[in-house]
């Protein structure tokens, strides 16, 4: 296992022991009242690491499946987006936010728990060799758990991820 990945499990994993509220020692199944953003401080934060986003209908409204938004988005989320493109190095774009269209349920789209990305292959190789893997969901998606705790789902043509903390930000 290269260096880089083993100081950037390390890293993760410390964030989650230290993390108050959130992470492996207190439960990520456990819901916990989260800070919510608007679209505006999502963008602003996803601009100054570079991630960048897109919508099939070039929009952001909420209430638009087509759109993507991140209007009440947990700020636990759009940091954890942070500290992935920071640890994996790679580009990033999101494809999927709160916009309605996704399935329910307390850690959603919707409740702003998650994001959807492009599959690229660095941060599909990121993801792969350093988290582990923890099978597949229901629906058939094969699944990885960062040490924080947070799960990436490997949808086909797209990572769905769901943010319980920020990832040791």
């Amino acid at each position: 296992m290269k260096l880089r990945s083993v100081l950037t499990a390390f890293a993760l994993v410390l964030g989650a022991l230290f993390a108050p509220g959130v992470g492996v020692l207190t439960g990520a199944g456990d819901a916990h009242a989260a800070t919510k953003i608007s679209h505006a401080t999502a963008t602003s934060m996803f601009r100054q690491v570079g991630i960048t986003w897109s919508s099939s209908g070039n929009c952001s409204n909420r209430n638009n499946p087509t759109c993507t938004s991140f209007d009440q988005l947990n700020l636990a989320t759009a940091q954890g987006a942070q500290t992935l493109k920071r640890a994996s190095g790679c580009a990033l774009n999101i494809t999927g936010g709160t916009e309605t269209g996704h399935a329910g349920g307390t850690y959603s789209h919707w409740n702003g728990y998650k994001l959807d990305y492009s599959k690229y292959t660095c941060v599909g190789n990121y993801i792969k060799n350093t988290f582990t893997y923890i099978g597949v969901r229901g629906d058939g998606a094969p699944q990885w758990r960062s040490g924080s705790g947070n799960v990436y789902a490997d949808e086909g043509n797209h990572w769905d991820v769901t943010y319980y903390n920020c990832g040791g930000c």
